[in-house]
C-alpha cells in the first residue's frame, strides 16, 4: 500500500515582473506545494505556460540523497520532469524558512491557485517519507524529525492537514503554478495585407464562389435547353454533363463554406481585438462548426439557443442551410435533366412520292423476298393480301377485345363518340387511334328512309384517321428532330401537324331481297336464276359498261345511285346464303367499293365504303421509347392546327376515287367475297352477326358499318404514305408517283423532352431561395474582403484558438468547464485577445472581472519607448473605432 506524502516549502521573494500578464505582487508570505510526479519518458520536453510554471516533481528515478546533502546544493540545473513541469529553482537556504502567514488577497498572487495558501507548517514531530524501489522498506525511506533540527531533504511532508490524501490516493499530484518570464512572444504577423498569400487565396475563392454562384442563379433561372447539344452522339453525353454540373456545384459548395468560415473568423477576431466592441462569446465562436459541421446545431443545441438569434447568428444559420442544400439545389434546378420543352410552331417537311391511294404504288412498296422477275403479275399484289390480313385483322381483334372489355363493365352506349374508337398499328411499333366523325343520329337516319312497309335499319359511320406520312416527317433529317434513342431511348417530343385525315365512310342498311333484284345479277332477266361459270365475274356476263346508266332502285337517293349523283349502283352475281357476305365486282370508273351480306336470319345489308379527305382534323404524334401513338384529332373548333385553318378553301370530304382499287385488292384479302361461292368464311360469319336488328346502335355490340371501318383502317394508312400534305396533287397530272421525292412542308407544333435546366417538380421552385442567398452571400463576403486592408490571424480557427487558451491564464469565468465543457452563462460572457506589450504575448481574457494590473515604471517607461510591429498593429486594431457591416 502506497503512502502519499508531501512537504512544504516557503519560498523566498520573487521577481516582480510588469506585463499584462505577470504584473502581479509576489511575496514571501506565498506558499507554494510541491509534490511528487510520475517520471516521464527520457527527453520529455519542457513545456512553459505563458506567464507561470508548474513546480518540480520529484523524480522517482533519482539517486536518494544521504545524510545532510542538499539537493539545491548540488551542481548543474535539474532538468524539466514531465509533460509541461518545469524543475523549481534552486532555494538560498538549506532551511526553509516557514511564514506565519496563511495567505491573504493582498499578498497573494491571483493568477496563482488558491492551494499555494497553506498553514503555517508544524512545530511537533513529524515523519518524512521518501520513494524507495527498495522493498524491504515497503516502497518508502522514513526519518524522523523530533522538531528540533533540520531535515536532510524535504522532498514530501506529511501533516494534519495531508493526512487524508494518505487515505484516497496513491501518487498525489497536486500542482502549482508560480510567475515565471513567458518565452511565449509571438513569431508571426497579427495583420497580413492584400499582397499576402493568405489574403490573395481568400479573395480569389470569394471572387470564383461569387462568379460561379451567380451563373449558377442565372442558369436556374433562364432555364436553357440544350438540344442536340446533349445526346449519345452530341458533343457531350447526358452521363458527362450530369457529372460536370455536380462536380461545379460541389466546387461552388466548397468554395462557399470556405469563404464564409473565413468572414466569420474575421468578423469575430476583429471583434475580440477591438477594445470598444462587445467582444466575443463561446457560443458565437461556434458559428465555425455550424457551417462546417451542420450537425452540431443538434448536439449543441444550447449554443444555438444563445447565440442563433443575434444578427451574425441569423447569418450563420443561412450559411449553414445554404452549405447543406446547395448541392441539392443544384441538382434539381441547374443540373441537365430531361424536361418536356414548350410548345413551338414551326413548319415541318416531308417526302411526298406519290398521290393519295395509288394502289401501283403501295404494291411496289411491299417488301418481299419474291423478285419482280419471278412473279410479275401478282408478286406485288401476293405480298399485299398478306399485308392486308395481317394488319387488317390485328386491328380488328383490337377492336373487339375492347369491345368485351366495355361489355364487361358495362359502359356501352348508344352514342358513336362514347363507342370503343377505332385502331390500328403502322410499322409494329406506333398505336394508330382514330376518330368517329360526323356523327348521325341512326333513329332518325333509318326513320328518313323506312318505307311505311318497311322499317329500314340505316347506320352510317365515317372514321378518321391520321395521315401516316407525319410518321416519316418527323424522322426526317431535315427537321433535326431528335429521336428517343438520341437520349439512351429516355427522349420524347410531341407533334400536331397541320395536314388532311383520311376517312372512310362506311353506309350500311336494311333492304328486302326484292329491293335488290336491280343490282343481283341472278334476278335480271335472262339469267335462269343463275349464275355460271362465276370464275369469270363479270366480264363473262355482258354487264353494261360505263357510262351506261343501269335501273334504278329503291336506295338511289341513299347510297347516291343513278345519273343524278354521277354514280351507277353495283350489280352483284348472286344472293349470299346466311353468315356469308359477297363484293361487288363491278366497279369501273366508281368510286366505292360495296358488300352484301346474309343474317342468320336471312336478312340482308348492303354496305358502301368510300374514301376522302377531311379538313376539320389535324395528325397528332407522340414518338417515346415504346414507340409511339398517332392519332387524329378532329371536329374540335379551338384546334388552331385543323387542316381547314390552314387551307381556308380547302373542301371537305372530296372522294379518292383511287381508293376503290386498294380497297378491292383488301376485301378480296379478307375473304369478303367468299361467298360468291358459298365459302362461310369466318370473317364474313362475323360480320354477318353484326347486322343491327333494330333502328338504334346496340349498347353490346358493334355494328357491320363500325367493323367494316375498323377493318378498313389499314388501308388508309397506306393510301397516306409518302402522298401530299395538302389536299390535291400539286405535281403533274400525268403521272400519280414521282421518279424523285420532293419535299414538301406543312404547319406544325412541336414539344419536345431533351435536356434543359431548371425543375421538373413546382415545389422544386424552393431551392431557387438556396441559389439566390448563396450568391448573395458570396457578394456580401466579397465587398467586405474588398473594403478590408488585408486580414487579421483567425483566432476562431481550431489551432489558433487552442495556442491561444493554452497561452493564457486561468479563469473563473469558466469554474467547472474544464471536463464537460461550458454552459449556461458561461456560453455568453465577453472575451478579448489582448496583448503583453512587454513580452508582445497575446492572450485571451474575459471581458468582466479583470484582474488588476500593477506596471512597474520602468517597464512603462520601456513600453512608451517601445516601437515593434506587433504592438503597433495591435495597437490599431484594438484603440481604432470598432468597424463591422454587422451589428456587435
Amino acid at each position: 500500500m502506497s503512502h502519499p506524502a508531501e512537504r512544504i516549502l516557503s519560498s523566498p521573494p520573487l521577481p516582480q515582473e510588469t506585463s499584462n500578464l505577470s504584473d502581479y505582487t509576489v511575496d514571501s508570505t506565498s506558499t507554494f506545494v510541491e509534490t511528487p510526479a510520475i517520471a516521464p519518458s527520457p527527453g520529455s520536453p519542457v513545456h512553459h505556460r505563458s506567464g507561470y510554471r508548474r513546480l518540480a516533481s520529484f523524480n522517482d528515478q533519482d539517486t536518494a540523497y544521504h545524510g545532510s546533502e542538499n539537493p539545491r546544493q548540488r551542481g548543474g540545473s535539474p532538468q524539466g520532469l514531465g509533460l509541461g513541469i518545469k524543475n523549481l529553482k534552486p532555494l538560498p537556504s538549506a532551511s526553509p524558512e516557514i511564514s506565519s502567514n496563511h495567505g491573504t488577497p493582498a499578498s497573494t498572487n491571483a493568477l496563482l491557485s488558491p492551494r499555494f495558501a497553506r498553514s503555517p507548517p508544524p512545530t511537533q514531530p513529524y515523519t518524512i517519507y521518501r520513494q524507495s524501489e527498495d522493498p524491504a522498506r515497503g516502497g518508502y525511506d522514513t526519518w524522523q524529525n523530533t522538531g528540533s533540527g533540520e531535515e536532510p531533504y524535504q522532498p514530501f511532508a506529511v501533516d494534519s492537514e495531508t493526512e487524508s490524501l494518505k487515505k484516497h490516493t496513491t501518487a498525489p499530484t497536486v500542482q502549482s503554478y508560480e510567475p515565471l518570464e513567458p518565452d511565449c512572444r509571438t513569431k508571426r504577423k497579427l495583420h497580413h495585407g492584400k499582397g499576402n498569400w493568405l489574403a490573395i487565396s481568400a479573395l480569389i475563392l470569394s471572387v470564383y464562389s461569387t462568379i460561379l454562384s451567380g451563373l449558377w442563379l442565372g442558369t436556374a433561372i433562364a432555364k436553357p435547353r440544350f438540344g442536340h447539344r446533349i445526346t449519345n452522339t452530341g458533343k457531350l453525353p447526358p452521363a458527362t454533363a450530369s457529372l460536370l454540373a455536380t462536380a461545379i456545384a460541389k466546387s461552388i459548395e466548397l468554395s462557399f463554406v470556405t469563404v464564409f468560415v473565413t468572414f466569420l473568423g474575421q468578423v469575430l477576431s476583429r471583434r475580440a481585438l477591438a477594445k470598444k466592441s462587445k467582444g466575443i462569446t463561446i457560443a458565437e465562436m461556434s458559428f465555425r462548426s455550424w457551417v462546417t459541421q451542420p450537425g452540431t446545431l443538434i448536439t449543441h443545441w444550447e449554443s444555438v439557443k444563445y447565440a442563433a438569434l443575434t444578427f451574425l447568428g441569423l447569418i450563420s444559420l443561412v450559411g449553414a442551410v445554404v452549405a447543406m442544400f446547395y448541392t441539392t439545389a443544384s441538382d434539381a434546378l441547374v443540373t441537365p435533366k430531361l424536361k418536356m420543352g414548350p410548345l413551338e410552331h414551326l413548319v415541318l417537311y416531308g417526302q411526298v412520292a406519290s398521290d393519295f391511294a395509288s394502289n401501283p404504288y403501295i404494291k411496289s412498296q411491299c417488301h418481299t423476298p419474291i423478285p419482280l422477275g419471278m412473279d410479275p403479275l401478282y408478286s406485288g399484289s401476293t405480298c399485299m393480301a398478306i399485308e392486308h390480313n395481317g394488319q387488317a385483322y390485328h386491328n380488328y381483334m383490337q377492336y373487339l377485345s375492347n369491345w368485351t372489355t366495355s361489355i364487361a363493365k358495362g359502359t356501352g352506349s348508344d352514342q358513336l363518340s362514347q363507342r370503343p374508337l377505332p385502331l390500328g398499328m403502322l410499322h409494329d411499333n406506333t398505336t394508330i387511334e382514330g376518330s368517329w366523325i360526323h356523327e348521325e343520329n341512326v333513329t332518325e337516319t333509318s326513320q328518313k328512309y323506312s318505307l311505311d312497309d318497311y322499317k329500314r335499319i340505316v347506320v352510317n359511320v365515317t372514321m378518321a384517321m391520321p395521315h401516316a406520312g407525319v410518321f416519316a416527317a418527323v424522322r426526317d433529317p431535315v427537321n433535326n428532330i431528335m429521336q428517343p434513342q438520341d437520349l439512351n431511348g429516355l427522349g420524347e417530343y410531341i407533334v400536331q401537324a397541320s395536314v388532311p385525315s383520311p376517312v372512310t365512310n362506311v353506309l350500311c342498311s336494311t333492304m328486302r331481297k326484292e329491293e335488290l333484284a336491280p343490282m343481283v345479277y341472278t334476278d335480271w332477266p335472262g339469267s335462269n336464276g343463275t349464275a355460271t361459270n362465276l370464275t369469270g365475274w363479270p366480264n363473262d356476263f355482258g354487264i353494261p359498261q360505263w357510262p351506261g346508266w343501269l335501273n334504278s332502285t329503291a336506295v338511289d337517293d341513299l347510297f347516291g345511285f343513278g345519273e343524278k349523283y354521277g354514280r351507277r349502283h353495283p350489280v352483284f352475281a348472286k344472293y349470299p346464303i346466311a353468315y356469308n357476305t359477297i363484293l361487288n365486282h363491278t366497279g369501273w370508273f366508281t368510286d366505292s367499293l360495296y358488300i352484301l351480306a346474309t343474317s342468320p336470319t336471312g336478312d340482308f345489308a348492303m354496305c358502301s365504303l368510300r374514301m376522302s379527305l377531311a379538313t376539320r382534323c389535324s395528325t397528332r404524334y407522340h414518338a417515346s421509347l415504346s414507340g409511339g401513338s398517332m392519332s387524329a384529332h378532329c371536329e374540335d373548333p379551338t384546334d388552331d392546327l385543323a387542316y381547314g385553318k390552314s387551307y381556308a378553301n380547302a373542301t371537305d370530304g372530296v372522294l379518292k376515287k383511287d381508293w376503290a382499287a386498294v380497297a378491292t385488292d383488301w376485301a378480296m384479302a379478307l375473304s369478303l367475297n367468299a361467298g360468291i361461292s358459298d365459302g362461310a368464311a369466318s370473317n364474313a360469319r362475323l360480320l354477318s352477326q353484326l347486322i343491327p336488328t333494330t333502328q338504334a346502335l346496340d349498347q353490346s355490340l358493334p355494328s357491320i358499318a363500325e367493323a367494316l371501318a375498323v377493318l378498313s383502317g389499314n388501308t388508309l394508312l397506306l393510301s397516306t404514305t409518302d402522298t401530299p400534305f395538302i389536299h390535291f396533287w400539286n405535281y403533274s397530272t400525268t403521272v400519280s408517283t414521282l421518279a424523285e421525292p420532293q419535299y414538301q412542308g406543312f404547319r406544325a407544333t412541336l414539344r419536345t423532352k431533351d435536356y434543359a435546366c431548371g425543375g421538373t417538380q413546382q415545389w422544386q421552385g424552393i431551392f431557387y431561395v438556396v441559389l439566390f442567398l448563396t450568391f448573395a452571400t458570396n457578394v456580401f463576403c466579397l465587398i467586405y474582403f474588398l473594403v478590408r486592408h488585408g486580414l487579421v490571424t483567425d483566432f476562431i480557427e481550431p489551432q489558433n484558438l487552442f495556442a491561444l487558451s493554452l497561452n493564457s491564464p486561468p479563469s473563473k469565468a469558466l469554474d467547472g468547464a474544464c471536463g464537460g465543457g461550458p454552459e449556461g452563462e458561461q456560453l455568453i460572457m465577453s472575451w478579448y485577445v489582448k496583448l503583453d506589450h512587454v513580452r508582445e504575448h497575446f492572450y485571451i481574457q474575459n471581458g468582466t472581472g479583470r484582474c488588476s494590473v500593477t506596471r512597474r515604471s520602468t517597464r512603462a517607461k520601456d513600453f512608451e519607448m517601445d516601437t515593434s510591429p506587433v504592438i503597433n498593429t495591435y495597437t490599431k486594431l484594438s484603440t481604432i473605432e470598432y468597424f463591422s457591416p454587422l451589428p456587435n
